[in-house]
Formats: structure tokens, C-alpha cells, sequence
């Protein structure tokens, strides 16, 4: 079994600033890409930004240059800072991971529950 715990949402005003948080537990050998994705109402859920086991990171469009994602290997935990906020960053974010399990071959796609970020105007 495999949980990927989300924190650190909440409610800001626009500009503002938040952390998330995930950290990933269970039965993992080891944790590929990781990474956040958001769903607003009444839109399909879209990429915030991921990044490699060896630390490279992709970003949408919409938050480059302010947002930026780490993640500690060791604790199979990743992090997205996200500052400059503005009302249409307010959705569900979602953390990713794709990982592989120990004693089962290929690699495995798990999901968090969601974290709502609103930001007020």
C-alpha cells in the first residue's frame, strides 16, 4: 500500500505566498518523477510543475517564475513554494508520484486526496 499525504493549503490573498507539502509513504523502492497538478472548478485537472528523481524541474507556463518545486529524496517528500499568487491559481492541487514497489516489475502512478488553494482578490 502507498499514501501521499498533502499539506499546506489554504486560503491567501492575492500576492501572497504558500507552501505545500507531500510526502510519500508505504511499500516504495523508489520514486521516479513527483510532482503537483491542479484541478479548478469546472476544468479538467492541468500540470503545476514536476520534477525528476535527479532534481530537474518542469514548469506550465502559467507559474513559471513563480513557483518552484524541490523534493527530498530521503524522505519522499516534495514541495512546492508558491509565491505571487493571483485568484485564478485558486483550484485543488493534487500531488503526483510515479514510483516502482518492491517484488512488483514497472512503475506505478498514485495520486493524493487534494489540497484546496483559494487565493482572494
Amino acid at each position: 500500500q502507498v499514501q501521499l499525504v498533502e499539506s499546506g493549503g489554504g486560503l491567501v490573498q492575492a500576492g501572497g505566498s504558500l507552501r505545500l507539502s507531500c510526502q510519500a509513504s508505504g511499500s516504495i523502492l523508489t520514486i521516479d518523477d513527483m510532482g503537483w497538478f491542479r484541478q479548478a472548478p469546472g476544468k479538467q485537472r492541468e500540470l503545476v510543475a514536476t520534477i525528476s528523481s535527479g532534481g530537474s524541474p518542469n514548469f506550465a507556463e502559467t507559474v513559471k517564475g513563480r513557483f518552484t518545486i524541490s523534493r527530498d529524496n530521503a524522505k519522499n517528500t516534495v514541495t512546492l513554494q508558491m509565491n505571487s499568487l493571483k485568484p485564478e491559481d485558486t483550484a485543488v492541487y493534487y500531488c503526483k508520484a510515479i514510483l516502482a514497489r518492491p517484488g512488483l516489475r514497472g512503475l506505478f502512478q498514485y495520486w493524493g486526496q487534494g489540497t484546496p488553494v483559494t487565493v482572494s482578490s
